[in-house]
Formats: structure tokens, C-alpha cells, sequence
């Protein structure tokens, strides 16, 4: 059996990949890791969350019932953004938190992210702990009697979320008209009381959700239905969210899409003029478009790349002590307002820009220039053997050798299929499909 946790938590098929059974293991192991193992209090908590697709219920209520068998006390904060829980966490002195999501994904899909204390992503070493304990039943324990764990609502949950955005604003967004597309997610509540409450004039698609609707044909990966709505509601801005809320797009007021690099750009300087980029530095993926390093380049600002996963930009972001990271999809992290990326949080930065400078977002954004970028997947039967390829490498030399300071070449095996991705950006979209092409060839051949 493979590693159960990925990137960003466990996350699979609900009810088949990830049923109640599994979810209540887990909630025990992690309890036995975080909460129960080294500490002095009789009692420790954890905080549980979700987002509003109809697995969710079932598979919080396993969370729970494993947290509480192990001898925990459960916070249940509801629907809420992933960004919450994990601020929850800190903010009630909890010794884990658990939001059970799966993101931008498909309404049958769900997941579970663990938090630990203060609302830290977990380590790999954490992880593979809590595998293990998964795997040994003796490592959790079964107490009885008064021991057991309770649960007890949180009725100020979003009250407590709100008031920290709120504090982390900067500038009144009064005379901005924001359309918002919640996913019908875990944002459709709190994302637009948090706009209205800067003072921005809010008018929200998608913010209904029902259990089934979650991400189908809106949100972050199904742009059009915003872009429409901005244009015809003549707003100056539109703002985009998943379904748990941890990333946000942005659209400005001609429709035109502005992505996780550009908003990135626009933040990055703003903190730099404020003198709030930490060692003049920002943290981003490989999977960042030339143009945000040619940009970040031209304004003094150093990139330092990371591996794709925004876990990788959080430990890069710890290790330099650095207060801004992100990634192309819009998954921002602001470390000295939260923990994780956070989509809302970002948004209201995003706009107190705008009100701060009385620039549209358009002009905001034109700080960066985004290359072409042409991206081939390409089947493969061994991608070490790729990796390994002198044909493959001179290739690739030889691209790299053409494309000088103008376009870049990046060849990523997936982590999960026998694929190779193919990324080639150049000043003209004709040249990097040529060169993606026959680059894809090549692996093709191997």
C-alpha cells in the first residue's frame, strides 16, 4: 500500500476511497499523535470543519466520533473555509484541527486535512506518525466513563474568523463593487459578509449551496459565469473562490482573468512600497509563469522557487521567514495573517490595493506581462527512464539554448501517474507550441 496522505491531506471518493470507517480511523491516529501524545492536560480539543458537499456530514460526524472515542473534546465549527479552521485551531488552543474537504474537486470527492496546533500544515515525520498509528490499533487508545470526549457546537466560530479578516484589511474598500462566485462552497456565507464588512458593495453568484452543487460549473475552475456577470453588472472587479476557500481568482472589470501570479505581483509590490516583504522576497512554485519573475525582477523583488504544492511554498516561507508565497492557482499565503493559504483574506488585500491607490485592477496587473505557456501530457512507461534520457536532456538543451532569456522549459514527472508534463513558455505562443511538441515527441519515444 501506497503513502494514504498526498499533498494536502488524505482525499479520494467518498463513501468508497474515503468512507466512515477510514475517516473514523484516522481522526483516532491523528488524536493519538497531536492531542493525547506528551500532553500534561487531561482534556485536549480539536477543532472540526467542512465544507457544505453532502459527504461531509457523514464524514465529519466519523471525524468526531473518532476524535471523542479517543478521549478528545471536539469543537464543531460547521462550514467554514479550510483558512478558518485552521486559524480556529490557534485561536481556540486546540491541539489539532480537521477540515473535511476536497477543495476545487467534484461534488462526489471529499478529503481530510489535519491541522496541528496553531493551525500548522503537517510535517511529512507527522504524517507517516499517524499512518502508523493507523496501522496499529494498540497505538490508540479507547478510554470510558468520564474520559470519553464531548462535542460542543461553536457558535461564534464565524464570528471569531470574521473579526480576524477584519483586522487584516488595511485599507476601507468603501466605493468598490465586488461580484463574488462562492463555489457554493464554504466561503458563500463568509466571504461576502467579510467584503461588505471593509465596506465594498457585493453581489454574489453561486452562493447557495445545497450539498450537490458545490464547484459544478463554478468558482475558481469555471471562470465564465463571473466574467459575464462583471461585465454586465459593470463591477470593478470580479473575486473567484473554491469550494473550501483556500484559493481566490480575480477578474477585473473588463472580464479578463487575472491568475495566482498576477495577484502575487500585485501584493508582493504593495508590501515591498509598505515595507512588509519580508527579506524582499517571494516565494513561488515552478509552476509560475516567466512573466512573474521578469516582473518581480524589474521591481527589485528576488523569487525563490519551490516545488509544486503549497506546502512546499509554506516551508520555504518558515525556513526564510518570508510573508509572501503562492501559487498560480491562486493558493496565496500571507504568513503574518495566517497559517494557510487563504482565498478571502487574499481577496481583501487584493481590493485594499485597488481603494488604497484608486487603480483598477487592470492597470494593478499590468505590472506582469504573462508569457504563452503551452503545457503536453505525455504517457509514459517509465519516467525515471525519461529523467534519465540523453535524447530527452540534449533536447532540452537544446530548447533552452533557443529560448535564452525569452521562454523557459520544464519537464515534471507526475507524482501519481507514469505521465510527464511537458511546460514550455516563450515571448510567442507559436514558438513554445513548436518546441512543447516536439519536446513531447521525444519523451514519447523514450
Amino acid at each position: 500500500m501506497g503513502r494514504m496522505f498526498g499533498t494536502d491531506g488524505v482525499r479520494g471518493l467518498a463513501n468508497a476511497d474515503l468512507d466512515a470507517e477510514l475517516a473514523l480511523r484516522i481522526a483516532g491516529a491523528a488524536a493519538s499523535v497531536l492531542a493525547l501524545s506528551g500532553r500534561s492536560t487531561p482534556r485536549p480539543t480539536a477543532v472540526v470543519g467542512r465544507d457544505p458537499r453532502v459527504s461531509g456530514e457523514m464524514l465529519a460526524a466519523a471525524v468526531t466520533a473518532g476524535l471523542c472515542s479517543a478521549g478528545v473534546d471536539v469543537i464543531d465549527v460547521g462550514v467554514l473555509p479550510t483558512p478558518a479552521v485552521a486559524h480556529l485551531t490557534g485561536a481556540y488552543d486546540a491541539a489539532l484541527g480537521v477540515m473535511i474537504s476536497a477543495s476545487h474537486n467534484p461534488m462526489p470527492d471529499n478529503g481530510i486535512k489535519i491541522f496541528a496546533a496553531g493551525g500548522h500544515k503537517l510535517d511529512d515525520e507527522a504524517e507517516d506518525r499517524i499512518e502508523a498509528a493507523l496501522a496499529d490499533h494498540d497505538l490508540v487508545p479507547r478510554p470510558t466513563g468520564t474520559a470519553i470526549g464531548r462535542v460542543v457546537p461553536a457558535a461564534d466560530a464565524a464570528e471569531r474568523y470574521l473579526a480576524h479578516l477584519a483586522a487584516a484589511v488595511g485599507h476601507r474598500l468603501d466605493g468598490l463593487t465586488v461580484v463574488v462566485d462562492g463555489a457554493n462552497g464554504a466561503a458563500s456565507t463568509v466571504g461576502p459578509a467579510a467584503y461588505r464588512a471593509a465596506g465594498a458593495t457585493v453581489i454574489e453568484i453561486h452562493t447557495a449551496p445545497d450539498g450537490y452543487n458545490i464547484n459544478a460549473g463554478c468558482g475558481s475552475t469555471h471562470l465564465d459565469d463571473l466574467r459575464a456577470a462583471v461585465v454586465a453588472h459593470g463591477a470593478d472587479l470580479g473575486i473567484a473562490h473554491d469550494g473550501d476557500a483556500d484559493r481566490c481568482l480575480a477578474v477585473d472589470a473588463t472580464g479578463t482573468v487575472v491568475d495566482g501570479d498576477a495577484i502575487m505581483s500585485i501584493l508582493a509590490v504593495a508590501m515591498r512600497e509598505n515595507g512588509e516583504l519580508a527579506g524582499n522576497t517571494l516565494v513561488a512554485t515552478v509552476m509560475s509563469n516567466l512573466g512573474l519573475h521578469i516582473a518581480m525582477r524589474e521591481a527589485g523583488i528576488e523569487v525563490r522557487t519551490t516545488s509544486v504544492g503549497d506546502r512546499y511554498v509554506l516551508e520555504e516561507l518558515r525556513a526564510g521567514n518570508f510573508s509572501l508565497g503562492g501559487e498560480q492557482s491562486g493558493h496565496v499565503v500571507l504568513p503574518g495573517f495566517g497559517t494557510t493559504g487563504d482565498g478571502v483574506l487574499t481577496a481583501l488585500r487584493l481590493m485594499s490595493r485597488m481603494a488604497q491607490t484608486g487603480t483598477a485592477l487592470a492597470d494593478l496587473a499590468s505590472v506582469m506581462r504573462t508569457l504563452p505557456q503551452v503545457l503536453v501530457n505525455v504517457k509514459v512507461s517509465d519516467k525515471a527512464a525519461v529523467a534519465a534520457s540523453p535524447q530527452v536532456l540534449a533536447a532540452v538543451a537544446e530548447a533552452e539554448r533557443r529560448l535564452g532569456d525569452t521562454g523557459r522549459v520544464l519537464l515534471r514527472p507526475s507524482g501519481t501517474e507514469q505521465l510527464v508534463r511537458v511546460m514550455v513558455e516563450a515571448a510567442e505562443i507559436e514558438v513554445a507550441r513548436t518546441l512543447a511538441d516536439d519536446l513531447a515527441g521525444r519523451v514519447a519515444s523514450v
